[in-house]
This record gives structure tokens, C-alpha cells and sequence, in this order.
């Protein structure tokens, strides 16, 4: 696995402007059930997929924050909003609530999230290729798979078995 996860900024590299063509037809004419398949695909992969083998969107990455996540985690820790954020949170050029730092602050040594049970909901819900209306969010899956090896074999399955004209 540390091996492909090395060799996977290359790779999504390699394959970006071919994936980036692809998802620019998949905007224009998205198939009728592609929730559907993205969900099937999605599921099949996580099957294989052992996500505290890599960590990697952990170790490279950091989530948003939404103010339902700061409260949620900030009375996880007994602490008031204000104090969380100052503690491990800072405004980026978006004006949002992301990580002072990565790897993420509440990841173990051994990939266990500390704060599992009460993450951020962009953490849940990563690599985000369950989510409806997937042709939505090519953007950030065109991101995502050079960080996460489910979502790059996910991709790659996708652009087999999903033919677009």
C-alpha cells in the first residue's frame, strides 16, 4: 500500500487529462442512474479498502470545519467554540475553518482517528464518491485522486465500466 500511495500523485497526474475529459462529458450528459452505479462502485472498492492501511487524506490533507463541526467536536473535548477554534483551527483564504496544521492533530500513529465518533462531516463523508449528483463535485474528485487510493480506483473502475458518448 506505501507504495502506491507514493506513486499516486503521479499516477492521477498521468491520467488527468484523460479523467478531466471524461468527467467534462460526464457533466454534459450524466447517466440516469449514476448515483446509482458511483454508489455501486463506491461499495465495491470500500470492500477492498482498508483505510487505516493509508491515511492518507489525513496525513496530507485537511477537512473544512463547519460551524456544527466546531461545536460537536469542541463539546467532545468540554470546550467552548471559541477555545477549539483557537486551539486547532484557523481561518484559510475562503474564509472557512480548516486545520493550524497537517497531518491532522487527531490522527494516531496507528490511523485511528481520536476524535472518530464526532469528526467533521467533510471526514465522513471523504472520498465523496457515495455522493449524489456525483457529476457535481468533479472538481474535488479530480483532487482527490491523487490523495486517496480508493477514490483513484474507484475513478479508473468508473471510467470502465460507465461509457459516455
Amino acid at each position: 500500500m506505501d507504495e502506491f500511495i507514493e506513486q499516486l500523485p503521479n499516477l492521477a497526474k498521468d491520467k488527468h487529462k484523460e479523467t478531466a475529459a471524461y468527467f467534462k462529458k460526464l457533466k454534459r450528459k450524466p447517466p440516469k442512474d449514476l448515483d446509482y452505479q458511483m454508489q455501486e462502485l463506491h461499495e465495491e472498492e470500500f470492500e477492498r479498502t482498508d483505510c487505516l492501511t493509508c491515511a492518507n487524506c489525513c496525513k496530507t490533507t485537511g477537512p473544512l470545519f463547519t460551524d456544527r463541526d466546531v461545536s460537536r467536536i469542541a463539546k467532545h473535548f468540554r470546550m467552548k467554540d471559541a477555545q477549539f477554534i483557537e486551539t486547532y483551527l484557523r481561518v484559510d483564504e475562503d474564509n472557512d475553518y480548516v486545520l493550524q496544521e497537517v497531518p491532522c492533530t487527531f490522527l494516531g500513529a496507528d490511523n485511528y482517528c481520536m476524535i472518530y465518533d464526532v469528526r467533521p462531516k467533510a471526514c465522513a463523508e471523504f472520498p465523496h464518491t457515495d455522493r449524489k449528483k456525483f457529476q457535481q463535485i468533479t472538481n474535488l474528485t479530480l483532487k482527490n485522486v491523487a490523495i486517496c487510493p480508493a477514490a483513484y480506483n474507484i475513478v479508473e473502475q468508473m471510467k470502465e465500466r460507465i461509457k459516455l458518448k
